[in-house]
């Protein structure tokens, strides 16, 4: 890792798997991340909302964040069933995933709704991760670079501060299957990701943005993946729920 580039961040989304028993699982995250692994990378957990006030006092003091999965964009309101960004803070999140591809295809989710989100992140002062990554018939048709660029530009706000935004490519074919873009693909799509980052954030700042792989890495790939040039950590799904994988993907940086 070049000087230069962002401190690494290796982020887990739990989805919608864990129970109060589940805290077990942060424990012995805590016990794996010893001091020569924390000089290296920063880690990062993300429960669903049931977990977060639980997670966030079981990691105090231990150098892991917590972070949570999704956000409405109103401070507060008549939203049955939904969860503030100031309520994720007032619980102890630090972090908010936004625009992941599920909440995209499953909740049709727009750019501009990921934008309101995003921006409610700011207003309550967490940092956003807002994933962008293009169908499988849109990287067989060859349309991956033009889906993330337009994605970044409707679904991440300008004039964002660099050291609270994310973006995490998650290539939605990837997500879960097993499979995994070439190295040199995630290059081509990290280097995009990177320079629309600088028409947001300022060219002065755009390096400063973590730019996140996420979809399918497990310890087996990890180290070849986070490797690549403008990957400044995962975004992992199925793995980070147990914890010798998500320490495993971690410890990739430590050869």
């Amino acid at each position: 890792m070049s000087a230069d580039r962002p401190r690494p961040l290796v982020a887990g989304n739990w989805k919608m798997h864990g129970l109060k028993s589940s805290v077990q699982v942060l424990h012995a995250l805590a016990v794996g991340y010893p001091p020569e692994l924390k000089a290296k990378v920063d880690l990062l957990v993300c429960p669903p909302a049931t977990l977060i006030h639980a997670f966030a006092l079981q990691a105090h003091g231990s150098d892991i964040a917590i972070g949570a999965q999704d956000a409405h964009a109103e401070a507060s309101g008549a939203y049955t069933g939904n969860v503030s960004a100031e309520m994720l803070a007032d619980l102890g999140a630090t972090h908010v995933i936004v625009g992941h591809s599920e909440r995209r295809a499953y909740h049709r989710e727009t750019d501009a709704e990921v934008r309101a989100k995003a921006e409610a992140a700011r207003r309550a002062g967490l940092t956003a991760i807002v994933c962008v990554g293009e169908t499988r018939e849109e990287r067989e048709s060859e349309r991956a670079l033009d889906v993330v660029r337009a994605q970044m530009r409707g679904s991440v706000p300008e004039g964002m501060d660099a050291s609270r935004l994310m973006i995490a490519y998650e290539p939605v074919w990837a997500i879960g299957t097993g499979l995994t873009p070439t190295p040199a693909d995630v290059a081509e799509v990290h280097t995009l990701i990177r320079e629309e980052a600088g028409t947001l954030v300022g060219a002065a700042e755009q390096g400063r943005v973590r730019i996140l792989y996420g979809g399918s890495v497990k310890p087996a790939n990890a180290k070849e993946l986070l490797a690549v040039e403008n990957v400044d950590g995962a975004l992992v799904g199925g793995a980070s729920l147990v914890a010798t994988d998500f320490l495993g993907i971690a410890r990739a940086y430590l050869d």
